[in-house]
């Protein structure tokens, strides 16, 4: 699969300029983080969670886990639990299962971006599948997130 069009797309209208790069096929974004050769906190992964309100999509370094409580207080929405992978594949049937790109706004979906990756210089994000990445600045990728919230979201995986 390539990347999705409606990324693509969005991507151009908002005048992001990025690379794709390919990597070994992966199944995670731990593992994608080691076939690429990317440090695991500049590889931003989405985790969609929902509750009555909807959906809502979390964009964390890849070696860190959403703290849902602390978002859902944050959102002031209380009753999120994560979007199980039927859920996922419903929301971006473009998209292979469990590489859902980092930028929910292109699929209309609220999006809350940790305060923690704007350490970094240049970003990753999933492009869609589980073999390529899309890699930018953090110029770029702060004016991808510009109309989105920012919070401190996340705490780092245990090892």
């Amino acid at each position: 699969m390539s990347m999705p069009s409606r990324l693509s797309n969005y991507l151009l209208r908002r005048g992001i300029r990025y690379e794709v790069m390919s990597h070994t096929h992966s199944h995670s974004s731990a593992e994608t983080a080691r076939t690429a050769h990317v440090p695991a906190h500049q590889l931003a992964k989405s985790v969609v969670l929902e509750d009555d309100g909807g959906c809502v999509m979390a964009v964390v370094p890849a070696d860190a886990q959403v703290n849902v409580g602390l978002l859902g207080r944050v959102l002031g929405r209380d009753l999120l639990h994560l979007s199980d992978e039927q859920r996922l594949c419903e929301l971006f049937p473009d998209c292979d299962r469990g590489a859902v790109p980092a930028v929910g706004m292109a699929w209309g979906m609220d999006t809350i971006v940790d305060d923690s990756l704007e350490q970094n210089t240049e970003l990753f994000i999933e492009a869609g599948d589980h073999d390529m990445l899309i890699r930018m600045s953090q110029q770029q990728f702060r004016e991808l997130m510009r109309d989105v919230q920012r919070a401190g979201i996340c705490r780092p995986t245990a090892h």
